[in-house]
């Protein structure tokens, strides 16, 4: 079975982060949470980075905020993709030091970057990166999209 990796910065990136967690058990896809401080736990971060793909992780989804080194830092260890969700925290610039930082990579280290707090829509690329070769998720994340589809024509009708 895949599984995606989600890590974020500290704890009280969780509330935000539970979004992606939530989305992707959904879908019936594995989730491994952990909390990786690219400033904190460096030692960690290094492990997590080079060993993710050894535990069957597929796609890495990681959420930081402030500096926000965590998405970049395991995208250059590991040879998975990697979402970064920039997350605003309390001592973010509203945000936009963590959209900065998680958006503009180096050639060569890419990072798949989803809106502030964005990681609902983190999940739900994770599904589609893993329903590339999984039809049974691959299913699912239609059936999603046409459940938007059709919350969006009954709204219309209750206009």
């Amino acid at each position: 079975m895949s599984k995606v990796g989600v890590i974020m910065g500290s704890k009280s990136d969780l509330p935000v982060m539970q979004d992606a967690i939530d989305i992707l058990k959904g879908f019936d896809i594995e989730v491994e949470v952990d909390i990786v401080s690219a400033h904190r736990t460096p030692d960690k971060l290094f492990d997590y980075g080079k060993n993710a793909h050894h535990r069957g992780i597929k796609v890495i989804i990681a959420g930081a905020g402030g500096a926000a080194h965590l998405p970049g830092m395991v995208a250059s260890l590991s040879p998975l993709p990697v979402i970064g969700v920039p997350v605003k925290s309390s001592n973010s610039i509203d945000g936009w030091d963590s959209v900065l930082s998680i958006l503009q990579m180096p050639g060569g280290v890419p990072v798949a970057t989803v809106a502030l707090n964005g990681a609902k829509n983190a999940g739900i690329l994770a599904a589609q990166i893993l329903g590339s070769s999984d039809q049974c998720i691959l299913d699912k994340v239609m059936v999603y999209k046409e459940g938007l589809k059709a919350k969006v024509i009954a709204s219309a009708k209750d206009l």
